[in-house]
């Protein structure tokens, strides 16, 4: 039961708290629609004083939303104006803490993932596939997300896919190549082996062949043969990031998450994110814990049990993890023990 002065109390929080919301998502938008490349040393500073003025979760959703809405659009948006957005978000995962980039990522990849199985129309596909090929640009995300990424739209491998593998090869293909040359060509072989299964159930064969060249052309690191390919953009762009970013750690940043974990947070936890508080489902199935944990003691001798009991071991798993070191005969036979 809430009494009614303290439902009020809670209603006027409630509309406070509305009302901040609101004035932040305004002076947030205002930042980002002036959003560009000479100001950008000037927003990013002003952005990170809003986020030592506020709550990181507030700002961090706002940001991310106003970010969603901009770049995410039924229609191709410009490469220019994609960087842009993204390296603002890159010098504040840098010069403000991880979650920043952390929160963005994992937002972008769920959408991205909704809207691949949904079979939209549109170009939101590949903005925002445009936007996690960027975060690895910009060292926010390390290279086994693209990986993971590419690994899944070749193993579906129908016409939508092969647009998004040139699509995410023709961004990224040449940093891949240096980061992890031998996943590379283990990702080549495999679309050689789909393409050749799934040649004859495709009806655009030339672009089949055209993925396979522009692959070819990655292997043996041959820039000429990709066309429209120009580095020069995302690399002007790198060096103002290096002016910007206030640490000199740009690899350590670097988000080494996978598409799975990235995809099942709401269950597992966000183990990336130092300190992240974890909601939702537990993580590990409750019933089956307490089966296990009910083996496991049902093995040891009441001896052991009545010395658990005096060393106030109270609860399975304490009780558990007791006897197993009690028990065990050398340290490898304790960590398989424990392991279990």
């Amino acid at each position: 039961y809430v009494p009614p002065q303290v439902r009020k109390a809670q209603e006027i929080l409630d509309d406070k708290k509305r009302e901040e919301l609101g004035r932040l998502k305004k002076m947030v938008n205002g930042l980002i629609n002036r959003l560009s490349e000479p100001n950008l040393s000037s927003i990013s500073g002003q952005m990170e004083e809003l986020y030592m003025a506020n709550s990181r979760k507030d700002m961090n959703e706002t940001l991310t939303d106003i970010l969603m809405n901009a770049c995410v659009t039924p229609v191709a948006m410009p490469a220019r104006l994609l960087m842009e957005h993204v390296l603002l978000v890159s010098i504040l995962h840098h010069n403000v803490g991880i979650e920043v980039g952390a929160h963005f990522l994992e937002v972008v990849v769920k959408k991205f993932d909704e809207v691949c199985k949904s079979d939209a129309e549109g170009k939101e596909c590949e903005n925002m596939l445009a936007l996690i090929a960027h975060l690895y640009n910009f060292h926010v995300v390390h290279c086994l997300l693209i990986f993971d990424i590419l690994k899944k739209l070749v193993s579906i491998f129908t016409e939508k896919e092969i647009e998004l593998i040139l699509f995410l090869l023709k961004n990224v293909g040449f940093s891949l190549r240096k980061d992890d040359a031998l996943a590379l060509k283990e990702l080549i072989t495999e679309a050689q082996r789909k393409a050749n299964t799934a040649e004859k159930k495709l009806q655009d064969q030339t672009r089949v062949r055209f993925m396979l060249e522009t692959m070819l052309a990655l292997k043996n690191n041959d820039m000429r043969k990709i066309p429209g390919y120009d580095p020069e953009p995302v690399e002007k762009l790198r060096k103002l990031q290096r002016t910007l970013v206030h640490s000199s750690s740009g690899k350590e940043t670097q988000l080494r998450v996978s598409l799975e974990s990235l995809l099942s947070a709401d269950q597992v936890g966000r183990w990336w994110i130092v300190g992240s508080s974890w909601s939702g489902a537990p993580m590990i199935n409750d019933a089956n814990s307490k089966t296990q944990q009910k083996v496991h003691v049902g093995k040891m001798t009441s001896k052991i049990m009545e010395l658990a009991r005096k060393q106030r071991m109270n609860t399975d798993i304490r009780r558990s993890i007791f006897c197993v070191l009690m028990t065990c005969d050398d340290f490898l036979d304790a960590f398989e023990k424990l392991l279990r």
